[in-house]
Order: structure tokens, then C-alpha cells, then sequence
């Protein structure tokens, strides 16, 4: 069948470039992200309640005022070294992040954990604290407080002072974790301070009755186990409960338990006054929560403001947001109409009005105007691929896109919300970013990137549009060899994730691809990419469409990519590959077996094999349980079709992955040499599920020289 194609728009270098350099695998992978990324405007933020914003360069920081883009204040690596130098504190070799405390001062932190305090305005140091240096803290600005999980127990550390909130925490018990229920449902923290920080929220999470598992520490003599709590789908997870500390009285009280326990709590909110806590309570089987109020002094049920179910699956991944101006009322996001939307709700339960309707995608809330009368927003309205900043008036419901331009909008407002900063790419514009009025839309530029790349040799690349077998549009990304000739024939690389909560092709620089991508296309292949159904920002249909059957509909999808290159003059389609990690790595292993006459070579890493053996919080979203959907697990699980592989296939595992665990490779490997199938497989020792830092281009090597040397 011959798909239908829309192009969206192809980038073309021009020949007045000088595309001499070629790129290394050192290049493409170490410097991708740095040196041959697009510039950036390093450490930009609005300073508080104020009109001006921030940002380092070239080892100063530059404080403009916002409507005119005009530098009001700069403060040099010298003028700081010499402050330092006042307080006998040891000089910086470089500008460090700063944090600004108000609208007068930011601080910075030395090396010697102490924190200078400093005013751009009368390029004075203020006054030095000594303070702990703690990862991941969630700081107040009310009190500049910071509370921290540590050893499994709550903290509160304010400078040198330190107030330890809970002492029983072990291995089995952890309070504040940032890890409870995998982080999954939008959960990235465990800890949640009041809005006068009177009171600091923090999860409970017992995990007596999840299994342990082994990860095994291969850098120590000899070797140590070190275990884990992984609880797998279709077994007994972790109970969790929230806490309330009351730093008036230093007590701790507890939220009425759910029942059952194996609930999720998530998307936790507090009340403006401070005396009720509202959390999403999502049954295990994740297809009806009740957003429960909780009395935040005695801790007891006060009322269900509203439930909602779907019959796959429902996901709250944002708190309510209330309105300063109205304490009893909120908006909420949903999908109950097939695509997310928010929503203003009142205390009662009661849906005052739908803000936002249509076949697109809310993708984030930013925040109301002073007055509350207009709410901010990310949206993908004006195609899948893109994101724009907008406006909705609560009253008139009238929706204003604030951004310009067709490709990818990432915006911060100021305090007041009359300004926001807009960082813009697109496939053919590097980064462009503009100080904006919300009012006016009057914008100045602060940064128009340069291409960092143009002096290489490239493939030309396209994005557009094919059809899958029910036509719908499916995004694909394509880059074209280096030096191409639309008489010869080359091999095809096919890279892919199409797991949920991933978008691979997307209108910002190089269509959402890496330069490693452009490496390949210097050694003479072309590198697909097709984002199918089961992706996210497409709708619920799209995404939902995987239910119970991982592995298919996806599958589908990307064979209609192969279908469509095969179309192609210039395609070799005896040479086709295919790569891909985690949801990737599962895929790629599942298209070389279930498909095993359409691609030559494969290379997955850290990939599901059995989805029995993964997490319970993502795997019974889309699988529900073993017990209650076997057919779909054993439909799902790769080890049943390892005696259909034909082609080479090289398997990747970080040996310390807490994720997608070694065992599931391991198990491929056992089942290969039972039915005396040959593979290729290589570890990573001390690697979690990705292969991070300076072994990361020795993984890249390996993965393209793999392609390199069988196709």
C-alpha cells in the first residue's frame, strides 16, 4: 500500500556555507549538547517583583529592564572576586548560578558551601552564611526554608540550622521520598510546604511487603548486593500516607489512611488558608480517582469534591491551582473529553465552565494574571508537532496565542504576568529568544542563536505526514545521507521510542533530532523516525489506543513507516535497521521477531522483555495485571518469539538498572541459547537504565558501528 505524505517543510543548507568538518562520534555525542548546541542565554530568569530579568554571559550577569531589553546593571566575575576577596573568602574561576532572593539581591554559592548575598545595584556583597548544601530541596521563599528527604527521614534546615522532622525512617519505611509510586503521575517530589509555610505535607511510604530485588555494585572487592524495593505488576506494592507537620507545635499528624492501602495519592494541594489538604486517591486499577479534602489540623476526611473514571485508564498529573482572588474556586486539567483541557470548578464539585475546548492538547498551566482574569497556558493547538503560549479571559472564555511563529514556544512569566520570556525553535531556527508583553505583544530579542553546526558536512532532513491503516497522520522525521544522490540506494536506520509520555518528532532544531543522527548520515544512511500511536499529545484515543496490547498498535503504525520507505527510489530495503531504548529497546526486539524478514539489524537497549517483571505503577496502566490480562501479557512478552529472529541483533543493558531491570535481558539470554538463537549482547557495569557522562559516546560508537559494519 502506498501511504499518503504531507510534507510540513524541508531544510535545506545553502552552498554559501563552508561544509568542510565532519563530525566525530565524540562530536556528535559529548559536544551535542554543549558546544554544538544552539546558544543559550545561561542562568535566564525575571527577577522577583520587579521589572527586570537576569542572564550570564560571558562571565557576567546582565540585569535588563523588561520593557526595553536596556542593561540597568552588570556584575563581573571581577566585581564579584573583588567582594570576595573583602570577605577573605576564596575567588571564583567562573560565574556560578544565581538564585535571586528579591528584587534587590541574588545569591550564589562557593565552594566552600557558603552563600554570598549580593546586590547588582550597588555592586555590593550584602553579608555571607554558612549554609548545608542539599540535592533536590524543596526551598519556601516565605522563610527560605528547604525541606529534604535523607537516610529516609524528613528534614528542615534553614542555614546551619537543622530540625529533623521524622527519626523510625529505614529501609522498609521512607518519609519525604520523591520516589513514591515510581514517579509516576506527575510525582517529582515528596514534600510540600503550606502557603505561609506554617506547615510542611510529606509522604509515608511503607514498603514491608514489596519484594526486595537484587542490584549488584560490580566497582566494589568484591562485589556487594545491594538491594532494591520493586514492586511488579501483578504483586504487592508500597502503602503510602501523608503527613503534616505543624512547625508551630512540632507535631506530626496523619491523613486519614484510604482503604484499600495500595492506592495512589497524588497531585497533593493545599488550601490558600492552610487548613485543608486536597489529594487525587486513584484506585490500583487506575480507572476512577476521588479528589478527597482533608481537614489539615486533625487530619480527617472532610469531603469527595468530585470522581472521575475512564474505562481504560485515567492519569492526574497536575494539583488543583485556586484562584487568589476566589480561595473556593480552582481550575483542574482533565481528558474526559478526549483531549486535555482545563477546567473551573468550584469547592462544591460543581463545573463552573470548560476553559479550553478542540482536538489539541493542553500541555501545561503557568499561572493567572494579578487580577485573575486571564489563566496562561502551553498548548499544542496549532499542530501536534509545535507548542505556543496562550491566554484564556475566565470570563469571556476567549483564548489569545500570545507566540509567533510556527515551530516550539517555551515561555516563564514574571510575578506580575506582564512580561515572559519566549525561548523559540523551530526545525530551521536554532534559538531565538525574546522578552515579550503580555498586554501588547511588543517583544525584544535578547538571542538569535547562530546555526553551531553549519561549517559540517549534513544530510538534508524533512519533516511530514503518512497515514497509518485507519488514516490517521503519523509525524515522521527523515534525514537524507550526506552527499546524497536520488540514483543510488541506501540503508535505512530506523530509531523509534512510541512508548506513552514520549514525542520524538517535533518542530524545534534538527525536527527534534540529535547530531549523532547527522553522524550516521555522514557514513551513508538515511534515519527515520515515525511517532505512533500510544505517543503522547495526540489525544486520548491516540495514546489509549495500546491498552492491553503493548507492542501492537504501535508496531502497526511503524510498519506504515516501513511501507512508506519502501516507496522511496532511493531505499534499500534489504538494508533496513532499527534502534531504540527502554520502550524502544522492547519494540526494536518486538519488530525483530514478530517482523523478522523486514529488518537486517537491530540494537536494543535496557528493554522490557516480559512485562510481568515491570513496575506496577506504568505497567498495569496500560497492561492491567497479569492475572487480568494474560493474553495480552503473553501476546506482549518477546521471549515468546526469541526462535523467529533471523537478523543480527545486538542487546544493551546498564548492569545497575533499577528500571527496566537486568533480568529481563538476561532472561532473552537464557531463552536464546535454549532454542540456540546467536545474538550479540554487551553490559555497562555501574550504568543505571541509561549510559550517562563521558561512556555515553562509547555506547553511541558501539550502537552505530553495529549498523555500520552489517548493513
Amino acid at each position: 500500500m502506498k501511504s499518503k505524505v504531507t510534507f510540513l517543510f524541508v531544510v535545506f543548507y545553502l552552498s554559501f556555507f563552508s561544509q568542510t568538518k565532519v563530525l566525530t562520534i565524540q562530536d556528535a555525542v559529548l559536544k551535542g549538547r554543549s558546544s554544538l548546541a544552539p546558544k543559550r542565554l545561561q542562568n535566564l530568569a525575571f527577577v522577583p517583583n520587579s521589572t527586570m530579568y537576569s542572564y550570564i554571559d560571558d562571565n557576567t550577569v546582565y540585569v535588563n529592564d523588561n520593557s526595553s531589553a536596556k542593561i540597568k546593571y552588570k556584575a563581573t566575575l571581577y566585581d564579584l572576586n573583588s567582594n570576595l576577596k573583602l570577605m577573605n573568602n576564596d575567588t571564583l574561576t567562573t560565574l556560578p548560578l544565581i538564585t535571586w532572593k528579591n528584587e534587590i539581591q541574588f545569591s550564589f554559592v562557593t565552594a566552600k558551601n557558603e552563600e554570598i548575598f549580593y546586590s547588582p545595584s550597588t555592586a555590593m556583597a550584602i553579608k555571607k552564611e554558612k549554609i548545608a548544601v542539599i540535592d533536590n530541596a524543596d526551598v519556601t521563599l516565605e522563610t527560605n526554608e528547604a525541606a529534604y528527604s535523607k537516610d529516609n527521614n524528613v528534614f528542615i534546615s534553614k542555614g546551619t540550622q537543622t530540625t529533623q522532622v521524622t527519626t523510625d525512617g529505614s529501609y522498609t519505611l521512607a518519609y519525604g521520598s520523591g520516589d513514591v509510586h515510581r514517579n509516576e503521575f506527575g510525582i517529582s517530589k515528596g514534600t510540600f510546604w503550606s502557603p505561609k509555610a506554617n506547615y510542611l505535607a510529606f509522604y509515608k511510604m511503607d514498603q514491608s511487603e514489596v519484594d526486595d530485588y537484587p542490584i549488584i555494585d560490580w566497582t566494589t572487592y568484591p562485589a556487594q548486593n545491594k538491594n532494591i524495593k520493586y514492586p511488579m505488576a501483578g504483586k504487592k506494592t508500597h502503602y503510602v500516607s501523608l503527613g503534616v507537620y505543624s512547625k508551630l507545635n512540632k507535631q506530626i499528624i496523619y491523613l486519614t489512611k484510604e482503604i484499600p492501602s495500595d492506592q495512589y495519592l497524588t497531585n497533593v494541594a493545599w488550601s490558600p488558608d492552610e487548613n485543608f489538604i486536597y489529594i487525587a486517591v486513584l484506585n490500583r486499577a487506575q480507572n476512577h480517582f476521588k479528589l478527597n479534602e482533608y481537614n489539615s489540623q486533625t487530619g480527617n476526611f472532610v469531603r469527595t469534591i468530585f470522581e472521575e473514571s475512564d474505562e481504560k485508564y485515567v492519569e492526574p498529573l497536575h494539583p488543583m491551582q485556586f484562584l487568589k482572588t476566589n480561595p473556593n474556586q480552582f481550575i483542574w486539567q482533565s481528558r474526559r473529553n478526549g483531549f486535555n483541557h482545563i477546567y473551573l470548578y468550584d469547592l462544591k464539585g460543581n463545573v463552573i465552565k470548560q476553559l479550553t475546548s478542540g482536538n489539541w492538547e493542553v500541555k501545561d498551566v503557568n499561572g493567572f494574571d494579578e487580577k485573575c482574569e486571564n489563566l496562561y497556558f502551553h498548548a499544542n493547538e496549532q499542530s501536534p508537532v509545535n507548542q505556543d503560549f496562550y491566554s484564556v479571559n475566565l470570563k469571556t472564555n476567549k483564548i489569545t496565542r500570545l507566540t509567533s511563529g510556527s515551530g516550539f514556544h517555551t515561555c516563564i512569566l514574571n510575578t506580575k504576568k506582564d512580561f515572559f520570556i519566549d525561548n523559540f525553535s523551530s526545525c530551521y531556527i536554532p534559538r531565538q529568544v525574546k522578552i515579550v508583553s503580555t498586554k501588547t505583544l511588543k517583544s525584544n530579542t535578547l538571542l538569535n542563536a547562530e546555526n553551531p553546526i553549519k561549517e559540517y558536512k549534513l544530510g538534508n532532513w524533512a519533516m511530514f505526514t503518512i497515514k497509518n491503516s485507519e488514516g490517521t497522520d503519523l509525524y515522521c522525521r527523515l534525514f537524507k545521507p550526506v552527499n546524497f544522490d536520488s540514483t543510488k540506494k541506501y540503508p535505512v536506520l530506523v530509531y523509534l521510542y512510541n512508548g506513552p509520555h514520549s514525542q520524538l518528532v517535533t518542530n524545534t532544531w534538527l525536527a527534534g533530532g540529535e547530531l549523532w543522527y547527522q553522524y550516521m548520515a555522514q557514513k551513508g544512511f538515511i534515519v527515520f523516525t515515525l511517532d505512533g500511536r500510544g505517543t503522547s499529545n495526540r489525544g486520548k484515543a491516540f495514546e489509549q489506543a495500546i491498552h492491553r496490547q503493548v507492542g501492537t498498535k504501535e508496531m502497526e503504525d511503524q510498519l506504515s513507516g516501513i511501507n512508506y520507505l519502501k516507496t522511496l527510489p532511493y531505499v534499500d530495503a534489504n538494508r533496513m535497521g532499527v534502534h531504540g531504548w527502554s520502550y524502544g529497546g522492547f519494540m526494536t526486539t518486538s519488530l525483530m521477531t514478530r517482523y523478522p524478514d523486514v529488518f537486517k539489524v537491530g540494537v536494543c537497549g535496557g528493554p522490557v522483555i516480559d512485562w510481568s517483571y515491570y513496575e506496577i505503577m506504568y505497567g498495569e496502566r496500560y497492561m492491567d495485571t497479569p492475572q487480568e490480562n494474560p493474553e495480552g501479557y503473553t501476546k506482549s512478552n518477546t521471549l515468546n518469539y526469541v526462535d523467529k529472529l533471523k537478523g543480527k541483533l545486538l542487546m544493551i543493558h546498564g548492569a545497575q538498572d533499577p528500571v527496566v531491570v537486568w533480568q529481563h535481558s538476561i532472561m532473552y539470554l537464557k531463552k536464546a541459547t535454549e532454542k540456540n538463537i546467536q545474538l550479540d549482547y554487551y553490559v555497562y557495569p555501574a550504568h543505571e537504565h541509561n549510559v550517562l557522562g563521558k561512556d555515553r559516546a562509547h555506547l553511541m560508537d558501539k550502537i552505530c558501528n553495529y549498523f555500520i559494519e552489517h548493513l
